[in-house]
Formats: structure tokens, sequence, C-alpha cells
């Protein structure tokens, strides 16, 4: 898929699938142990209760400094975007993820890869447990990239095939609680970054989701400051947005 080059510098990762897979069509293959426990830590036994999940992601490395922030109401599908253009002028679009080919083409080509990549970075131990197309391998206690100490390396390899850039490989380093406490991220395309090496800290619990918040490292071995901010969520049957906290 065609993106802008401002899209492609800004979306440090991009993704092996187009439409999220949602819980219902689970297990297609037989998964590591590792993976489920890692999604529950993060709440993915109280996923369903969620109507909507509002946020601002934030990146921050040389050449580069950008927010956008979202609203996803997970059960319908619907997103709401407001942010800049490549342009740098704002936008605000609201649209509904099942009718994205009748979208215009700055919905389709810049609005909704940004969506996807920062979904990815809310919310990567659901991903990885609903996204069957990708193979995972738990690799046991290895040294984390950065630091020291050691923790399980969790390894989720994207088909070679389809998406934005096929061939992605995320590697989750898990802790002893069964959080991620860094990981890397290998591009299977020839975009940049290629290679991005970041912690996962910060960890709020934004009604029954943990999420983190903070991710600080190198990508291509410059500095790199991936952020969530303004993290709240709205559960079924209520109009109160609980934050992040």
């Amino acid at each position: 898929m065609k993106t802008s080059s401002r899209l492609d510098v800004i979306d440090l990762l991009a993704f092996s699938v187009l439409l999220f897979i949602q819980p219902a069509t689970l297990r297609a293959q037989q998964r590591p142990p590792i993976l489920e426990q890692l999604a529950k830590t993060y709440g993915l036994d109280s996923f369903g209760q969620i109507e909507a999940i509002r946020y601002t992601w934030s990146a921050q490395f040389p050449g580069v400094n950008v927010s956008r922030s979202w609203v996803w109401e997970p059960k319908t599908g619907k997103v709401s975007y407001e942010g800049k253009d490549k342009d740098g002028k704002p936008v605000k679009v609201t649209y509904m993820r099942s009718q994205l080919s009748s979208q215009p083409d700055a919905v389709k080509n810049e609005v909704d890869p940004g969506f996807m990549n920062d979904n990815y970075w809310l919310l990567f131990p659901f991903h990885a447990y609903w996204d069957t197309s990708a193979t995972v391998t738990d690799q046991g206690m290895h040294k984390l990239p950065a630091g020291s100490g050691s923790a399980k390396l969790v390894a989720v390899k994207y088909p070679t095939e389809g998406g934005y850039t096929p061939g992605d490989t995320w590697e989750l380093y898990v802790g002893k609680d069964n959080r991620v406490e860094q990981f890397v991220y290998r591009r299977g395309g020839p975009k940049k970054p290629s290679l991005v090496t970041t912690t996962w800290e910060g960890y709020k619990k934004a009604g029954p989701l943990l999420i983190s918040t903070e991710h600080r490292g190198t990508a291509d071995g410059k500095p790199a400051h991936i952020f969530l901010s303004d993290v709240s969520v709205k559960l079924t049957g209520s109009d109160t947005w609980m934050n992040a906290q």
C-alpha cells in the first residue's frame, strides 16, 4: 500500500494484517502458553467489557515530533482521529474500519495506517494473541537487549506476504511477572527504521487494562522516545471515562 513519506517516517512499526482479528476467531494454531499468559496479564479476560479506548500516541526522535489522538470502539470498529495530515494541517475524521474501502485516500493511506501503528503500541500483547497469522515462539531466557538482567524471549513473526510490511518480527522480553520489559522490532521490508529497541515502562491501569505508556530506546541507532498519554477507557453500560493511573 502506498503511503506518504512522512507516514513512513512517523510510523515506526507497520504490520502484516490490515484488519484486527477479534477474539472470536482465535486459536487457529498451537501457540506457546506464555502468549496467553502475557495477554491475560494485560487484561485479555476483561477486554469484552471495553466500549471505547481513548489515547494519544506520540513519537520524538531526530527530525520528528508528532502526536496523534484516537478514540477506538472495538465492538463496532469505529475510529475517531485528531492530528495533522502530511502537510501539517489539522485533521479530524471519524470512520468505520469495516467500510475503509469507501473512505477518501487520505483515510486509507495515511490515517488508518497510523491507527494500526499506534494501536499496536497500545495493545501489542493482545494483537500478538489475536493475530493467528503470526508465528509465536518461546525462546527461553535471554539477556536483555539494553542494560543488565535477563527475561524470557517471546518472538512474534508475521508472514512474508500481505499487509503493510510483510515479515516483521517483534521480540518481546517478558519478566517473571509476565510484563514486557523491553522489546526489539525488526522490519521485514526496506523501509526505515529497520531496527527499533525500546523499554516498556510507565505502566498504568486503564480500567481493567494494563498499559505501558513509556518506551525509550533507539531507532536505527538514534535516540527514540515513544509514549502514550491521555489514556482512558469507557466500559460497556457506562458514560464515564476511566483515566489510566
